[in-house]
């Protein structure tokens, strides 16, 4: 294993990098300060980072020019995108043990505050209701608690509203094609009609991409899915942080049109709560036109849609369908990658 000097302008983060390392950075920033840059980052033969996306932050911060690497040339791609995660993962298993990590803090006559440790440890009795408080913390970050308003919902189950949107893209692009574009195109609108996983991760980390998606010409909301054969709570789960997504980026001031799905009938109880009538809505025919009885159901929901809201204008995203949308204007979108 050969240790090598990199200029850290030639390692390129991991751009679906799935822990989220900021809390991080200035403790190890301080304890590269103070120590020197111990554990080299791992990186693939291209020079993407493997493993150690904490220290190149902190390298960053600390102004360094040159880190030690290791290169890991001897892994598949396959093995790597495994490790990548396999080395985060397992150090979520390691705890500590108070009692000793309090004497050999006590031992010690140097300041540990700059790596995350407080000047004295709590005492386990009294931190109980601490833990519990900073679990409860963690589970509200985790179902974005925090961001739900309860006076800004409707229907039984408490559907996130976003209000009336009338702006028409001219051209849209998915929401994995952002991610790879920077700033090369945002003259456009966003979509969702893409599988679940590819957007998942705007509901674990949502100001960070809200604050990327802002610069579009408007958002469709994320098109979680609602499978025939999905029980009923999760479809009303989906529906909710689909709307509750587009609520908050319509409070960052992002132009939100919100995406209509549905399921059987049972699903008309609460798919379209939350939407207001008047405004522009988008919805997916892709799928729909491999079976008669898919797109059936497909006319039923719609038939729905336009007695409850009523909208002005619906964004088709697939192949056309045989369908009579009465008074609302009809802008028929393909689907491909990037929509001219």
């Amino acid at each position: 294993m050969q240790i090598i000097m990199k200029d850290l302008k030639e390692l390129i983060p991991y751009r679906n990098n799935p822990r989220n390392n900021k809390g991080a950075v200035k403790e190890v920033a301080a304890s590269i300060k103070e120590f020197g840059f111990k554990v080299p980052i791992v990186i693939d033969s291209a020079g993407v980072i493997v493993c150690g996306h904490t220290r190149y932050a902190a390298s960053k911060q600390l102004g360094l020019t040159e880190v030690p690497c290791i290169v890991a040339d001897d892994l598949t791609d396959e093995q790597i995108r495994a490790f990548r995660l396999a080395d985060n993962k397992v150090s979520e298993k390691a705890t500590w043990d108070m009692s000793l990590l309090s004497a050999e803090l006590e031992a010690l006559d140097f300041d540990m505050t700059a790596f995350g440790f407080p000047e004295l440890l709590p005492d386990p009795e009294e931190d109980e209701q601490k833990e519990y408080g900073a679990e409860r913390e963690r589970t509200a970050d985790a179902y974005n608690l925090t961001d739900f308003d309860a006076t800004r919902v409707a229907g039984f189950y408490q559907m996130p509203i976003i209000e009336p949107c009338k702006v028409v893209p001219k051209k849209l692009i998915g929401f994995n094609y952002v991610l790879s574009s920077g700033d090369k195109y945002t003259d456009c609108g966003v979509h969702f009609f893409l599988d679940d996983y590819q957007f998942e991760r705007i509901w674990n980390d949502p100001q960070t991409y809200i604050e990327k998606l802002a610069k579009y010409d408007c958002v469709l909301t994320p098109d979680f899915s609602l499978y025939l054969d999905m029980p009923v709570a999760m479809q009303i789960w989906n529906v909710y942080r689909s709307r509750l997504i587009g609520q908050m980026m319509q409070s960052a001031g992002v132009k939100v049109i919100p995406t209509l799905s549905w399921a059987r009938s049972e699903s008309f109880q609460f798919c379209f709560d939350g939407l207001k009538s008047g405004g522009t809505v988008a919805v997916s025919t892709v799928g729909v036109m491999q079976s008669e009885e898919a797109q059936e159901l497909w006319r039923a929901g719609m038939d729905e849609a336009l007695r409850r809201i009523q909208p002005k204008t619906i964004l088709v995203y697939g192949s056309e369908i045989d369908y009579d949308f009465h008074k609302a204007k009809v802008v028929h979108i393909a689907a491909r990658k990037f929509n001219d």
